[in-house]
This record gives C-alpha cells, structure tokens and sequence, in this order.
C-alpha cells in the first residue's frame, strides 16, 4: 500500500528524510555510536501520542513506516523505529534489546532499545523520555521487567541482560508488526498529527 495514499503528502517527505538518513550513515565513516546517536535524535523529533488516540487501540505496534507516515506514536513505536532502522544500517541483533521497562519519572510502563557496544559492556539506551542518549546505569528511572530482538526474550531480574526466557516469537504484538512490516501493510491512524 502507498504511504502517501494512507499518511497524506507530508509523510512523503518524513519517509524520504529517513532513507536519506540512512544512505547517508550507511556512506559515512561514522562509528556505531555515531550512528546510535542520529537515528536516536531523528526519531525523538516526532510526536508522542497513545495508541488510544492515534489508532483507537490498547497497544498497538507500528511498523517504521507507519509511525513515520503517522507523523508520531507512542514508546513502543520510537523503539521499533530505532531498531529497524539500526538494523538497516548493519548493527548487529546481538547487539540490541527492546526493553519494557517501568518508567517511576512517569510512573508507566515504558519501552527503550538498549544498544550494547560489547558482550558483556553496560548498554546504552535509546529513549523518547530522556532525548540524551545514556549508559543504562545512569538511568535509574527505569526499572527492565523484559527484553527481547529478533530471536530471543529474557526475563530481566536485575539491570543486567537477565536470563533466557525463550524466543521472540512468544511475543504476539512483536510477530504481528513483524509480519505487517514484511508484507508492507498500513494501518490508517485516527488523526492526522500532520495536520
């Protein structure tokens, strides 16, 4: 489906600003830090709204361009699109995590991606709340109760990469979005945040 017949003219230009970014990371000698550090500040320009009142909907997923098309979306959706689009860029699934956390500065639950430079290094995270990116340990608002990328899921017992709890795909939002995204589906929002 065509993001412009869904979205409207201007999600052209939101979606053609995010291949442009990354075309220019992928041609860039940037570290992954670097990269970290763009795509986190390209996607914290959009709009936080509730699933409630973007897509009439508890919790739904949004695919990248969705969320672009959109114009904005909730934790889930600013963590998604990081993700993908890290992932674009060739940084590794081992070196990633979507993490539900609980956020006390807001007192929810709460979505960030976690980025770990090395194996067992303190990762940094990605967050719509806290625009600066930031070394998990100096982020003690937020509280992991699990994490997952594309194959696994652990349990979080503690700030650190907790334990193996399975595959992702026990993760029945995270498969659907996965396969909405593969097949190029779009859902329509209830408003139009471009407007």
């Amino acid at each position: 489906m065509n993001a412009i017949k869904v979205y409207g003219l201007s999600a052209e230009s939101r979606i053609l600003a995010w291949k442009n970014l990354i075309h220019d990371l992928l041609h860039a000698s940037h570290s992954e830090t670097q990269q970290i550090e763009s795509v986190n500040g390209f996607f914290n320009q959009l709009v936080f709204i509730s699933d409630n009142r973007l897509w009439g909907q508890e919790d739904y997923w949004a695919t990248p361009i969705e969320f672009l098309g959109a114009k904005g979306g909730d934790c889930e959706d600013f963590s998604l699109a990081k993700y993908f689009t890290l992932r674009e860029l060739g940084v590794s699934d081992e070196k990633m995590r979507l993490i539900y956390v609980k956020a006390t500065s807001i007192n929810q639950f709460h979505m960030v991606l976690a980025y770990y430079p090395e194996k067992h290094a303190v990762p940094l995270i990605l967050d719509n709340l806290d625009g600066e990116v930031k070394l998990a340990t100096q982020r003690e608002d937020l509280i992991p109760i699990y994490s997952f990328n594309a194959d696994h899921l652990w349990l979080m017992k503690e700030r650190g990469r907790g334990q193996l709890a399975g595959t992702a795909s026990k993760l029945s939002k995270w498969t659907k979005m996965r396969n909405r995204y593969s097949r190029g589906e779009l859902q329509k929002p209830l408003i139009n945040l471009s407007e």
